[in-house]
């Protein structure tokens, strides 16, 4: 009884739309939107980036380093576009852009940390 019941569970749940963390699958027309939602490595990297920008967007910063954060983001996209439907050529810049996060929120946490503590000797 419960075999039948697991098989069209997991049958049921195959049959969900796959479903990249920042954008609705649903709404996806372009190329590498398409890409994005139709190949799992893909949307876990897409998901994966869309925490770390969540992150990043919420790392306090000095002036005029907002508009800079958001000109990378939208210069992401564009060479998002850009891959169209090349897996590989998307991997590669999901996996750069996620890289690039990383690395901006340590570097922006050590910055906020040093002004919190007032720790001038090792802020650079």
């Amino acid at each position: 009884m419960i075999r039948p019941l697991v098989f069209f569970t997991a049958l049921a749940l195959m049959t969900l739309p796959l479903q990249a963390a920042s954008f609705d699958c649903d709404k996806a027309e372009s190329p590498d939107e398409i890409a994005v939602c139709g190949n799992l490595e893909l949307s876990a990297l897409d998901s994966e980036m869309g925490g770390l920008w969540y992150a990043y967007s919420q790392v306090p910063m000095l002036m005029g380093s907002n508009g800079a954060r958001h000109d990378e983001a939208e210069a992401f996209l564009e060479s998002r576009a850009a891959c169209g439907n090349d897996v590989a050529c998307l991997t590669d810049l999901y996996d750069a852009r996620i890289e690039t996060l990383e690395s901006h929120i340590s570097d922006q946490m050590k910055t906020f940390a040093c002004y919190v503590t007032g720790d001038g000797v090792n802020c650079n």
